[in-house]
């Protein structure tokens, strides 16, 4: 019986492109469901999975941040973080012209343009940090430097 071929998400191709080693897992889902949900079904730390999140600054410049999934992201914080004088959220609608990725499956590794990233310092705390593969269904997981280093991010305390 023929093996069903991977099909590699532009992030896995980075991480393989930088020799990264990285873990997948897959996980039934045929629409957005939010990160606490995901990690809930699958029997993961709240503290190791990481949302995606993507602002707009003042300057119309985007940023990207990843935190754990039951924290919120401070804007004051997240927007000196970047250098900016304040940020909002990227409206959904805009998500996947911006990263080339849809809701549920944006992940910070591999999107149209490196947009400056910043990961929630607590990932230092972990071995190995969970974040979306890039596709809904999909996770990464990976050590937090290696995530830093897969998409140039810098760790900041971001959240409230």
């Amino acid at each position: 019986m023929a093996k069903e071929k991977e099909v590699k998400t532009n992030a896995m191709r980075i991480l393989d492109k930088l020799k990264i080693a990285y873990k997948v897992n897959f996980y039934e889902c045929d629409e957005f469901i939010d990160g606490m949900h995901i990690a809930d079904k699958l029997g993961q730390s709240y503290d190791s999975s990481f949302k995606t999140l993507v602002t707009v600054g003042k300057s119309k410049q985007y940023y990207v941040f990843a935190l754990p999934v039951d924290r919120e992201i401070d804007m004051k914080k997240a927007a000196r973080a970047v250098g900016e004088k304040s940020i909002e959220m990227l409206p959904v609608k805009d998500i996947n012209a911006v990263t080339g990725y849809i809701r549920g499956g944006c992940t910070p590794i591999g999107m149209k343009k490196q947009y400056k990233t910043v990961i929630h310092n607590t990932a230092l705390q972990f071995d190995e940090v969970i974040v979306s593969g890039g596709k809904l269904g999909t996770q990464l997981q990976l050590a937090p430097q290696d995530l830093a280093k897969a998409c140039s991010a810098v760790y900041e305390d971001i959240t409230v």
